[in-house]
């Protein structure tokens, strides 16, 4: 692995231009002679046939770039940080093996800041972690949530309240350790290899409309056929995933096929949700205090990210 060769990150909110960014980015250094492959680091885009409701680049939208870690998870597989890790990081030495630059793209915090820094995991109990999954299934995810927000309120905030599974690791992790499982988190950390992060953000000011165009894009996918992208992933099992099910979209999409919610309703909750997901997304990426930030409303985010990232690179 040529260890020289800076990993890039292309990370932020949703709905901030990341996928266009960066295949016009290894389009522009491919021009100059780099190759470049691309590393998938939205948590949802790991299943299989999920694609309206994660906005998940068709292999006919990818230009010919070789694209890793989409389509590797069955929806009625749990989708676990550790075992992201460890898919992400061998993606990562064989691109670079093949002489290539790596681009991690995406959204998932917690994902990208476990492959990115120089963090192990801490290990479980079968009897703890068993009655805290048995306190979830009795008393619902929110409550699990609750309890984490008192022990822990910044390990709470990085989590969806809906996210039971994830609530129970963090309760699991400080009962173990006795320490907050936001002190387990690897931001502040060393690098695991030398990395380049660019994140992409819009200013206050044009945040309404960043707001509707995410409402535009929850309507147009109900419109573009995730309701019959739902209705043949549950046959094999997305109900009951774990992890898949949760997926904003999905479990408003699942509401209206087997509960009788309305469509608008899904559209409005989808929406609301993804607007609360992003501002823990902002909330997250706000702590990477040496990332590069471009302002996707000014400017040339390809020229600024070219300008930045061209030199490193020798390109």
């Amino acid at each position: 692995m040529n260890a020289a060769v800076p990993l890039i990150v292309i990370a932020g909110p949703t709905g901030t231009g990341k996928s266009a960014l960066s295949l016009d980015l290894a389009d522009s250094l491919a021009g100059r002679g780099t190759a470049v492959e691309i590393v998938n680091a939205d948590a949802m885009q790991l299943y299989r046939g999920m694609d309206i409701g994660t906005a998940k680049l068709s292999p006919d939208e990818r230009r010919g770039i070789p694209h890793h870690l989409f389509d590797v998870l069955e929806v009625d597989e749990v989708s676990t940080v550790a075992d992201y890790q460890s898919r992400a990081r061998r993606a990562v030495e064989s691109i670079r093996a093949r002489g290539a630059v790596p681009i991690l793209v995406g959204g998932s915090g917690l994902y990208i800041s476990a492959l990115i820094h120089d963090f192990q995991f801490p290990g479980t109990d079968e009897g703890v972690r068993g009655r805290l999954e048995r306190e979830l299934e009795a008393d619902g995810a929110a409550a699990i949530w609750r309890r984490l927000a008192e022990a822990d309120p910044a390990a709470a905030d990085a989590i969806d309240p809906a996210n039971g599974r994830r609530a129970v690791r963090a309760l699991e992790v400080i009962e173990l350790t006795g320490r907050p499982y936001s002190a387990t988190l690897p931001e502040g950390a060393a690098f695991w290899t030398p990395t380049e992060v660019v994140l992409l953000d819009v200013p206050l000011a044009g945040r309404p409309e960043l707001k509707q165009r995410l409402a535009g894009r929850a309507q147009a996918m109900f419109d573009g056929g995730l309701l019959d992208e739902v209705r043949a992933l549950l046959p094999k099992g997305l109900a009951a995933g774990p992890t898949a099910s949760r997926a904003i979209g999905y479990a408003q999409a699942i509401a209206v096929l087997e509960q009788g919610v309305s469509v608008d309703d899904a559209v409005t909750e989808t929406t609301a949700l993804t607007w609360r997901y992003l501002r823990r997304q902002r909330s997250w990426f706000g702590r990477y205090r040496d990332a590069h930030r471009i302002d996707i409303t000014a400017g040339e985010p390809l020229r600024e990210a070219l300008d930045l990232l061209a030199p490193k690179l020798g390109a």
